[in-house]
């Protein structure tokens, strides 16, 4: 038989991995501000504490240096910490420890030491969390050579990706969208309800069971055109493409370090367009090596430029959040644009 399943959102998913690891090794812990006693800003930690103790799931200092300073201090003598950024707009003063330190820790010691940690943090907007809780930071951590990076769309992913990096051997910077936390937000004027309502929840699996890295996901299959997307933006290009009545090769891209090439190339191969979809700014935004990738690959194969549709280049505004975010009526004139009908 199967192995059953459980209806969940992507917070009782993720709390549902932490558990599930700091149940079956010891050396498994969780931390950060607020994750303890009160269970996390998000509650993706809710409980944990009272389970697993004290000295398995605490609270720490607001010091974002010191805490992925001591995550990195506790994987190398042989821990598996979970550190929790509570959001990702507060991680640059840890930038330095995860680039100069976790990631080069195998390299500079010649593989005497390795960094098996995970950093937490969830990103992007659409929650109206203005300029200093909405960044979409992931194209600064995918320059960082040994630092896999990853980000969940949907409950199952968000689970069985989180137990692969609890158990990696490498740091993992986990990046959760929390516009997908707890399902659709109704007050978006400008993505209908029921393009979310149906990715609410997921069927996801109990116990113990991951998800790889490095291995895209297709949302939908179709010949006109291939649209690369990740995390909340998979859903926003699903109803749009709906909305424009293409038939699309979405693909899902769950990790974008390590980055599953070949399978982009074999979809944009096959469609001879491709739209590239994401929240963050434009300017040196992940798109743009997803562009490059995409060109050297597929140079030949190309029946239109590659576009992009992302942010703009400003700080994310509180007041004008749904001009900023890419919703399905920008993605839909990014579609004409590659179709040629615009």
């Amino acid at each position: 038989m199967g192995q059953a399943t459980k209806r969940m959102n992507m917070i009782e998913a993720i709390r549902d991995a932490l558990d599930v690891k700091m149940t079956e090794d010891s050396d498994v812990l969780v931390f950060g501000e607020d994750v303890g006693y009160f269970g996390g800003v998000f509650r993706a930690t809710a409980g944990l504490q009272e389970k697993h103790g004290l000295h398995r799931c605490f609270d720490t200092p607001i010091s974002e240096g010191g805490i992925v300073g001591i995550a990195i201090g506790m994987a190398s003598n042989g821990l598996r910490p979970v550190a929790e950024i509570q959001f990702a707009d507060y991680i640059y003063p840890g930038y330095d420890q995860i680039a100069s330190e976790a990631a080069r820790l195998r390299y500079r010691s010649n593989g005497e030491f390795s960094a098996p940690l995970t950093i937490r943090t969830p990103v992007g907007g659409g929650i109206y969390g203005g300029t200093t809780h909405s960044q979409s930071p992931e194209a600064l951590f995918t320059h960082i050579a040994g630092l896999k990076t990853v980000i969940p769309s949907n409950p199952y992913d968000a689970k069985g990706m989180l137990i692969t990096a609890i158990e990696d051997n490498d740091p993992v910077l986990f990046l959760e969208p929390k516009r997908l936390y707890n399902g659709p937000f109704y007050g978006d004027p400008h993505i209908p309800s029921v393009s979310w309502a149906k990715h609410e929840l997921g069927d996801v699996p109990e116990g113990h069971y991951t998800v790889p890295f490095g291995s895209v996901r297709r949302i939908t299959e179709g010949p006109d055109l291939t649209i690369l997307a990740y995390g909340t933006m998979v859903w926003v290009a699903e109803a749009a493409a709906k909305e424009a009545g293409v038939q699309a090769d979405i693909l899902d891209l769950r990790a974008l370090l390590p980055l599953d090439i070949e399978a982009i190339a074999e979809s944009v191969k096959k469609t001879g367009r491709c739209l590239i979809l994401h929240e963050a700014t434009r300017t040196s935004g992940f798109g743009a090596e997803l562009s490059a990738q995409v060109a050297e690959a597929c140079f030949f194969s190309l029946e239109a430029p590659i576009v992009r549709v992302t942010g703009w280049d400003t700080p994310y505004p509180h007041a004008q959040e749904w001009a900023y975010f890419p919703g399905p009526k920008r993605v839909m004139n990014g579609i004409r644009k590659v179709m040629g009908q615009a």
